[in-house]
């Protein structure tokens, strides 16, 4: 029984990319859809797919071998704009070396575009 979708996500994305496959399939949710964009937009991985299975729903992704780390962030820290340089020092190993992925109230980001937005959100993970 699954707790936590998108920890479990992370951890098969992680765990694939160590023994060195180019593929792996997830559970599907909104949330894990909005994450997935987050990483393909950086070049963390490749084209992902829907597959409809008749339950949840599943995703295919294609991964490009760039992950180093990624995880989720638990309990989900609200952050305000003007605090993502302290998050970004507890959570990413160097300046500007990965992202921090944020929902906001404006959809799910990365900490780049919130500033950029200037919101604030909860965090849900990073990957560097």
């Amino acid at each position: 029984m699954r707790h936590d979708l998108l920890a479990d996500v992370f951890a098969i994305i992680k765990n694939t990319e160590a023994i060195g496959r180019n593929e792996c399939v997830t559970a599907a949710s909104k949330v894990i859809k909005g994450v997935l964009k987050v990483m393909q937009k950086h070049g963390y991985i490749g084209e992902f797919e829907y597959i409809d299975d008749r339950k949840g729903g599943k995703f295919r992704i294609r991964l490009l071998g760039r992950i180093n780390n990624c995880n989720v962030i638990r309990p989900r820290f609200s952050v305000q704009s003007s605090d993502f340089i302290r998050w970004e020092k507890r959570f990413l190993p160097a300046d500007n070396v990965g992202v921090l992925i944020v929902t906001t109230s404006r959809g799910i980001t990365d900490q780049g575009d919130a500033v950029k937005q200037n919101t604030g959100g909860k965090l849900l993970g990073f990957v560097y």
